[in-house]
């Protein structure tokens, strides 16, 4: 299941609604991104007052279920979860929540490693921060996460 939301998701309801009734799920893994407040770059640390996420509705699902299809393929899994918000957030509020569950905790590791890559390099959202002055700036994407992504290739 994917969704693309501006609304934050409580971590717990959605891992119990996720297993319920589902007693062929062995182990649940989960990650949670959180917006931090401070963005390190190579030259400085700069205090980050809120974060901004922008995308394309239908493409972004698009491609969300795409990759959650290649994860399927990929691995024996029971159940996929992939909320991302969008919009206007603080620091401390939730992101994103990738929830991989399968007979084994193998699958449901390395599936949902595989999915948080992707989201951080493939996915079509766009960041923006904005300091404590209140002035914004787009985020670059990041080599160490394509160097991540890069693994998942075949």
């Amino acid at each position: 299941m994917i969704r693309v939301q501006a609304e934050n998701f409580d971590v717990g309801a959605e891992i119990n609604a996720l297993s319920k009734g589902n007693p062929s799920i062995g182990g649940i893994c989960s990650f949670v991104g959180l917006v931090r407040d401070f963005q390190h770059t190579k030259e400085d640390e700069t205090r980050v007052s809120a974060m901004t996420l922008e995308h394309y509705p239908g493409m972004t699902q698009k491609k969300l279920e795409e990759i959650e299809a290649i994860a399927r393929d990929r691995w024996p899994l029971e159940e996929v979860l992939i909320i991302h918000r969008y919009g206007r957030m603080e620091p401390g509020e939730n992101i994103v929540l990738v929830v991989t569950a399968s007979a084994h905790r193998k699958a449901a590791f390395e599936s949902a490693e595989f999915l948080m890559d992707f989201l951080k390099t493939k996915a079509p959202f766009w960041k923006l921060e904005e300091d404590e002055q209140g002035d914004g700036s787009w985020v670059d994407a990041r080599e160490a996460d394509d160097e991540a992504a890069s693994k998942w290739e075949k």
